[in-house]
């Protein structure tokens, strides 16, 4: 866990200084966020081979567009020639030697400079013909669409080269200090230049990571900081992302400090009157003498903002330590903290945590200072499911993908609490890290709100699923990376399980694949003894070693059969009947649930004929999808080849009500992976779309995630000039255990759910123009209504934002909702009206979106057609500016729509 949330933070630095009134040589440790006025281009120097500044040698690349679901035909590894020119692969590696407590396994650094020749990484270089920009930030989101990169990659630009250069303020008063560079996320194979000398790199574009900048650095004197990035051809199933799309910091440290991610904090003993916490702390000795340190820890709570509050809780007892020169050593300590308050999932539980600040003296003098949030809760992992704090939590996750929709993988964190939120809303208690560690912020936020984190590092491990991708470095790298992301996350209480990989290759080749799963399993133990670990299967069976190398049982898809019915007769892919029965004779005592369920398909509003009598389908052109428009029906029967709809998923799990829970695939729709039509840009899976609207979906899960929220749904909309006369079949989501239908006034009959129904359907009814209204009871009484009205001609467009103000820092995001309506005020989905907005005031427009994943408009542009009569325009606050943010949006016919948001 890093030692300060950037919550924390806001309290030390300001856009990347400290304030005027805390002096740096007061900070025995400094984070400082350095993400303003950064430099940035694409390509290499004219004159340079590229080849001269790779990490290593690559195969050759082949077709970017990828099928659906490549994970189910994956390859070995691909097979390399020797480098023909050399290659800064024995200068990277090094950086990684931290994680490899094997001394025997550490790399030496080659002499020379790789790089020294490359005018960019020059201090005297002049840049200011780059652009200037802030980070987070990922190049490709601006676009163009291009056929040159295939729709499994959202058709975005992220494969190739790219620089950023920044000058770096290193006062003389740093002078003795240890400084380093930590980078939170850099899409890819980083190599890091610092005063013309190459400082090392890190190739995994997920990892988060941190390089020594000391030997480099020249305190009170011009320093100049380069960074280059080489995204391979087809190098992802989804959209990865391009550039330094997350935070990026300066850490000054005393020479004896506390450690990278050195501190680690576990509860083993829990009741109602006391908690013990044990604390483990590794502390550095980076001077060339040896000397002894003192380490002390108080606990203190936090309120609900992460803000540390009162007196010490509890007291650790100093531990004394004798650090040789260049070495580190653990202290360990603990504590009985009385009367805990628990962290625990809402809305039974409450998310409440600590911080356990710790500080180290060297003769009595202060040396460091750090932060270890964390919370008190029990878990455990039943063969009947997951249990927090003695109360069993059914897992009711969402997987997510790391982009931020229309923002592109640059993080940001009202974006991300968006998605969040939104997610609450539905009733989800869990994410999974889809396939990758998350944004440190991320689960900062998970922590505060109460989420259960499945924490994911690798899609694939040897064998390759594209050509480009992880299999190429994992030999080299998996250990590195497995300890360091377990290491930064270990403390987040949000975190109830590890996974080591997601429907790896390994599954399919016997001893080989198992050895490995063995391997990497018993790794994240040696990390983390208290959780779990464990890797998702969609191909190995109960039956299997792979299957026994895990701790608990995570399926994907299997759980409720995978192309396993009629209507899949004759369809290629894995044919896997319904497997919970046969993992439950195989493994009485484990948990098991499923990270991967349904794959359900549909487009937000679109809503196709004819409705089949069932309950899970694939889609295909006049039954469920258009290839014409590239379209997906709302009806939410549909599901990808390999998945099943929701209805299908939630009988299956009824029936084996041991299961824990599980992941959906997915919660929000993500760049990329755009099943069935790649040649879209973004993924159907969702139950919320691209740009944040709810698809009909999101009301059938909240139906049976929030079953005390009275509340019904109806579908489809009721707007048909074309269908007057025509069956026009109406479906009821409702937590509620019946309801009835009414048109206009009439009954249409009144329906009870029956066992394993999770909608009501109206199959027969006749379209004719006005108003379609539900009402849903339970256990005989009023519930909830709904009603869904015949909207008239497009007359207005309506703005509705999301935030009635934002902060002026330059990062606050505002997200406006735009709706195209009729005279009385009702939708028109009929409507692709081409919306063009515009500000006025403090602030700027980001981008803009639709939840239309054929819509190919760059998302930074200003003018975006409504799908269905919605469309979204993000702005951004102007840093340092303040007053009021005027917001308008135009189309041909349509009154003007305007509304304004606070800048404070």
């Amino acid at each position: 866990m890093t030692p300060f949330s950037r919550a924390a933070l806001a309290v030390l630095v300001s856009a990347g200084t400290l304030f005027p009134a805390i002096a740096a040589a007061q900070q025995p440790r400094e984070k400082v966020l350095i993400d303003r006025d950064w430099r940035f281009t694409h390509g290499d120097p004219a004159g340079v081979d590229s080849r001269t500044l790779l990490y290593d040698v690559r195969p050759v690349a082949k077709s970017d567009d990828q099928k659906p679901h490549v994970a189910e035909a994956v390859s070995d590894a691909a097979k390399l020639e020797e480098a023909k020119f050399p290659v800064l692969k024995p200068w990277i590696l090094p950086s990684g030697d931290a994680f490899l407590p094997d001394a025997s396994k550490h790399h030496a650094r080659p002499a020379g400079n790789p790089g020294e020749s490359v005018a960019y990484t020059h201090t005297d270089f002049d840049d200011s013909g780059w652009r200037k920009l802030d980070l987070p930030h990922d190049w490709a989101i601006e676009g163009p669409f291009t056929d040159r990169v295939g729709g499994g990659m959202g058709k975005l630009p992220s494969p190739g080269i790219a620089w950023y250069r920044k000058a770096l303020d290193v006062p003389v008063s740093d002078k003795g200090k240890r400084i380093f560079l930590q980078v939170d996320g850099a899409m890819s194979y980083a190599e890091v230049w610092c005063n013309g000398k190459l400082v090392g790199g890190w190739p995994y574009g997920y990892a988060t990571w941190q390089l020594d900048l000391t030997p480099y650095l020249v305190p009170g004197g011009k320093n100049e900081l380069a960074i280059r990035l080489d995204n391979p051809t087809n190098f992802s199933r989804w959209y990865p992302g391009a550039g330094i799309y997350r935070n990026v910091w300066l850490v000054k440290t005393q020479p004896v400090h506390v450690g990278e991610w050195g501190t680690f904090v576990t509860t083993p003993i829990i009741d109602k009157d006391s908690a013990r916490v044990d604390l483990k702390v590794t502390v550095d000795n980076d001077s060339a003498a040896a000397t002894d340190a003192e380490v002390n820890t108080k606990i203190y709570a936090l309120d609900a903002n992460g803000k540390q509050i009162g007196a010490p809780l509890a007291a650790m007892k100093p531990v004394k330590l004798s650090l040789a020169a260049g070495a580190h050593e653990d202290a360990l300590a603990t504590a009985n903290l009385a009367h805990p308050k628990l962290w625990g999932p809402p809305p039974t539980q409450q998310p409440n945590r600590y911080v356990a600040v710790t500080t180290i003296t060297q003769r009595g003098k202060l040396v460091d200072r750090y932060e270890t949030r964390f919370g008190v809760r029990k878990i455990e992992y039943k063969p009947d499911g997951l249990y927090v704090n003695g109360e069993r939590i059914r897992i009711q996750g969402v997987n997510q993908h790391h982009d931020l929709g229309t923002l592109g993988s640059a993080f940001n964190e009202n974006a991300a609490k968006r998605q969040l939120d939104e997610l609450r809303e539905a009733g989800a208690n869990a994410i999974r890290m889809s396939h990758n560690p998350p944004a440190p912020e991320l689960l900062e936020l998970t922590d505060s709100m109460g989420f259960l984190v499945m924490d994911e590092i690798f899609d694939g491990w040897v064998r390759q699923k594209t050509t480009g991708d992880f299999h190429l470095i994992f030999p080299d790298w998996h250990e590195q990376d497995l300890r360091s992301f377990m290491r930064r996350d270990r403390n987040h209480p949000s975190v109830f399980l590890w996974s080591v990989g997601n429907e790896v290759g390994e599954q399919q080749n016997g001893e080989v694949g198992v050895k490995v799963a063995q391997e990497m399993v018993k790794l994240a133990h040696e990390e983390d003894a208290t959780r779990p670990a464990t890797a998702s299967m969609n191909f190995a069976k109960s039956d299997s070693g792979f299957a026994k190398a895990m701790d608990v049982v995570s399926i994907n898809y299997q759980g409720e059969g995978i192309r396993d019915t009629v209507e899949y007769t004759g369809f290629k892919g894995l044919k896997t009947l319904p497997q919970y029965d046969n993992f439950r004779a195989a493994f009485p005592q484990r948990m098991i649930f499923t990270s991967e369920s349904a794959a359900a398909i549909s487009s937000r509003d679109s809503y196709l004929f004819p409705v089949p009598p069932g309950k899970s389908y694939p889609a295909r052109d006049g039954s469920g999808s258009d290839d014409k428009t590239h379209q997906v029906s709302a009806y939410e029967l549909y599901a990808a080849d390999f998945g099943s709809s929701a209805d299908k998923v939630f009988s299956a799990q009824d029936h084996h009500p041991y299961v824990a829970g599980e992941f959906v695939w997915t919660g929000w729709d993500y760049i990329g992976e755009p099943t069935p039509y790649y040649t879209s840009r973004s993924s159907y899976f969702g139950f919320i779309d691209l740009a944040g609207f709810p698809k009909d979906r999101f009301y059938l899960y909240q139906s049976r995630w929030r079953a005390d929220l009275p509340m019904v749904h109806i579908l489809p909309h009721w707007t048909w000039p074309d269908r007057v006369g025509k069956v026009t079949p109406v479906h009821v989501f409702t937590s509620g255990d019946e309801a009835e239908l009414f048109l206009n006034g009439k009954s249409l009959g009144r329906k009870k759910k029956a066992p394993f129904e999770y909608r009501l359907r109206w199959d027969d009814v006749v379209y004719q123009p006005g108003v379609l209204k539900v009402v849903a009871y339970k256990n005989g009484k009023l519930w909830a209504t709904d009603e869904v009205k015949t909207a008239g001609a497009a007359t207005q467009i309506k703005l509705a934002p999301e935030e009635k103000q934002i902060a002026a820092n330059g990062t606050n995001l505002a997200f406006i909702r735009a709706y195209v309506e009729d005279k009385a005020d009702i939708i028109n989905p009929n409507s692709d009206a081409a919306i063009t907005f515009s500000v006025t005031g403090a602030g700027e427009i980001v981008a803009t979106d639709n939840g239309d994943a054929t819509d190919l408009n760059a998302f930074p542009d200003h003018t975006r057609k409504a799908f269905h009569g919605k469309a979204l325009v993000i702005v951004r606050a102007k840093r340092g500016e303040h007053g009021i943010l005027h917001i308008t949006a135009k189309a041909d016919g349509l009154t003007l729509g305007s509304t304004s948001i606070a800048i404070r």
